[in-house]
């Protein structure tokens, strides 16, 4: 990345397959990442495993695709031919959020926001229901992202890529909308202009039969829009004119279905492919032209200056356009946090904000760390990134170094509804856990099942020493992960877990489940409630303190309820637990669940549990199962294998109502394995099972 300019600067380009910066000079922008070891990781051999959708425009390549990759055309695409598109549908709907005070001092609302862009797994190899491992790259911070790019493509597997579900989910969840790749990679990485030219054709009507298409493949699939980068030279002004005409003619197919478009900073009106690293005369129309808005936001390519940052806000300003529109490009995919970064130029102190920024590649954080990482230290590495060491969430940001995101960019929450709850599940685990029982020992990933989780890490109010406070991933109460607050508490400390906006009345509750480690000293617990908004930003909210009880080591997992309806308040404005330990003493509390409700409540079962398909490999069997989604509100769907002994094994969970488990084998003398599927109600309360067989 470029960010200031130079004599030569280095070329920033998407980047065209595995191993493809080392034929060139200089790193390169967005590619499928290849294993840790630079080679290719080829598919199962698993017929059934379904994998994220890829797509060239149309033509194909010449030859032969490599161990692993499927050609296929997105011309040619149609749902009811979509073999894996049930696996591969989103379903959970864009929350709505809002801005709470912000917790510190430089952080703004209304101001610069950020957009993602970042790469989950090679294109042609990247599971659609999460995989057997913890080590992914799991994003949290999503109360701080404005939109996430799932980003990947090269010349050698596919141009075009479609988000999987368990990640559109989660991002979801939290309001954040997420956009597929469209790549046309340079010439030197074995880009085509005719792939340029496929995805412009007009049909004999003038239209562009492929902006349709992209349009329908978003609303299937249940994704938000399209990042879109245009890098292959050698094109002229027309075809350029071309491009922006289906840049508007996807904009108004899509508009009905809220469908958005980031266009990078690369092809400008000559054709040619020119990287300003500005929104200026020569890209402008790709953004606003004299009939609106073309593209929803503009990516600005990384060798911006502060001169040309601050012009390119003025421009879109002049346009009719919002300055925070320009995503500035950081790129962090080699550095991380040691970045060099101009950040002034983005975030001045003491002035208003000049533009958004991008991360490009942000899964460094876990990328970076070492064989034999663990989700503990994955997490560690994120929240240093987005938050900042220590307690930075609730500091303001220094000049030079590393600025960490909370510490400028004000965090949103999409708390506004009873009920509410969260086991502080992050989307990955070493086991998977059930009422503080391990009901699987596989590792685990499936975004789709994260929880809302709290968004500032980590704002203490103490007059003693801070704890320190992770994700632990050693115990849980629910899926795999819980929240495990360690250290001499010399004095009482309110941990802020969430800031809200949720309705309490008479019949309002908190449930807390809880407990103390072996090791530990007693704990006094509180619950932290708020019926106001902290007064400024940086200050606390007026925290009213409700006893939860005192817990001793040994008690095991337990749950307390604190009834709310005494507030008298209509709304609770923020979430947390206050500790105070004894004494002095070392603790370390672990926090397993959080509901809010006026009530207990249980979802319907869901019917018609069936195998549609089965694969033997190596001595198992691979099954697909689908079933019909249960009336009422649904969280999620959780499948189990009943086994003989009467004991239930954890097999995967999904927001659909369809499933890939692979590798089961016959347990004992069983003449079929018993699989169940149940709905999970928001508050984590579970239907009725649906049954089906699998013979042996």
């Amino acid at each position: 990345m470029n960010r200031q300019p130079s004599p030569v600067p280095r070329r920033r380009v998407l980047l065209a397959g595995a191993g493809a910066a080392a034929a060139l000079a200089g790193p390169s922008l967005g590619a499928s990442p290849a294993r840790a070891d630079g080679r290719y990781r080829p598919r199962a051999a698993d017929s059934l495993q379904p994998y994220a959708s890829y797509w060239f425009p149309d033509s194909l390549p010449s030859g032969t695709p490599g161990d692993g990759i499927t050609w296929r055309s997105l011309a040619a695409w149609q749902p009811g031919t979509d073999r894996d598109l049930a696996f591969n549908r989103s379903t959970v709907p864009l929350a709505r959020r809002f801005t709470p005070v912000p917790a510190n001092t430089t952080a703004r609302a209304g101001q610069a926001r950020i957009s993602a862009l970042a790469a989950f797994d090679h294109t042609a190899g990247n599971p659609s229901q999460g995989s057997a491992t913890a080590d992914t790259y799991a994003p949290t911070h999503w109360a701080l992202l404005d939109e996430l790019v799932f980003w990947g493509g090269s010349a050698g597997e596919g141009l075009i890529l479609a988000p999987n579900a368990p990640l559109v989910d989660a991002a979801h969840r939290n309001g954040v909308p997420v956009l597929g790749t469209v790549f046309l990679p340079p010439v030197a990485y074995g880009g085509q202009l005719r792939w340029t030219r496929d995805l412009v054709r007009r049909d004999a009507a003038g239209r562009f039969p492929l902006a349709a298409k992209l349009v329908q493949v978003a609303t299937v699939y249940g994704f938000d829009g399209w990042f879109i980068n245009a890098e292959t030279g050698g094109g002229d002004a027309a075809l350029a004119a071309e491009m922006q005409a289906f840049l508007r003619a996807l904009r108004a197919a899509g508009a009905g279905q809220g469908v958005r478009i980031t266009w990078y900073d690369a092809m400008n009106r000559t054709g040619q492919v020119g990287w300003q690293g500005a929104l200026d005369d020569l890209n402008r129309s790709f953004f606003q032209d004299a009939s609106g808005p073309v593209a929803d936001s503009l990516f600005v390519d990384f060798r911006w200056s502060a001169r040309s940052l601050a012009d390119s806000g003025r421009l879109a300003e002049q346009l009719g356009r919002n300055r925070y529109e320009l995503w500035a490009g950081v790129d962090v995919e080699s550095a991380g946090w040691d970045t060099d970064t101009d950040w002034d130029a983005i975030l001045p102190e003491g002035r208003d904000q000049v533009v958004s920024f991008g991360f490009y590649r942000p899964e460094w954080t876990l990328q970076h760390l070492p064989a034999g990482r663990t989700p503990g230290q994955f997490h560690a590495a994120d929240d240093r990134f987005w938050a900042g060491e220590g307690a930075a969430a609730a500091r303001p940001g220094g000049a030079g170094g590393w600025r960490a995101p909370a510490t400028a960019v004000a965090d949103r929450s999409t708390l506004t509804a009873l009920p509410f709850a969260t086991g502080f599940n992050t989307g990955h685990g070493l086991r998977w856990y059930e009422a503080g029982k391990v009901t699987s020992e596989a590792p685990w990933s499936h975004l789709g099942l994260q929880d809302r989780l709290p968004p500032r890490r980590w704002v203490v109010h103490t007059e003693g020493q801070h704890p320190d406070i992770s994700w632990d991933f050693d115990d849980a109460w629910r899926g795999g992960s819980s929240l495990l607050v360690r250290g001499a508490l010399d004095a009482p400390a309110t941990v802020e877990l969430f800031p809200a906006r949720l309705p309490a009345g008479a019949a309002t509750a908190l449930d807390l489940t809880h407990r103390l480690d072996p090791a530990s000293g007693p704990v006094t617990v509180e619950v932290a409630v708020a019926t106001r908004p902290a007064p400024a930003p940086g200050r606390p909210a007026p925290y009213v303190h409700l006893p939860a009880g005192t817990l001793r080591p040994g008690d095991g997992w337990r749950t307390d309820t604190v009834r709310l309806g005494p507030l008298d308040s209509g709304t609770l404005h923020a979430l947390g637990v206050r500790l105070t330990g004894r004494g002095g003493a070392a603790v370390a509390w672990r926090l397993g669940a959080l509901a809010v409700h006026d009530g207990p409540a249980s979802p319907t079962a869901p019917g018609g549990l069936r195998i549609t398909d089965t694969a033997a490999v190596d001595g198992a069997v691979s099954v697909r199962l689908a079933w019909r989604r249960a009336d009422g509100p649904v969280r999620h769907y959780e499948l189990h294998r009943r086994l003989p002994d009467g004991s239930r094994r954890f097999l995967g969970g999904t927001c659909g109502t369809a499933l890939y488990v692979p590798g089961l084998r016959r347990a004992g003398t069983e003449s079929a394995a018993e699989i169940e599927v149940r709905a999970v109600h928001e508050l984590f309360t579970t239907s009725e099972p649906a049954r089906v067989q699998l013979p042996w």
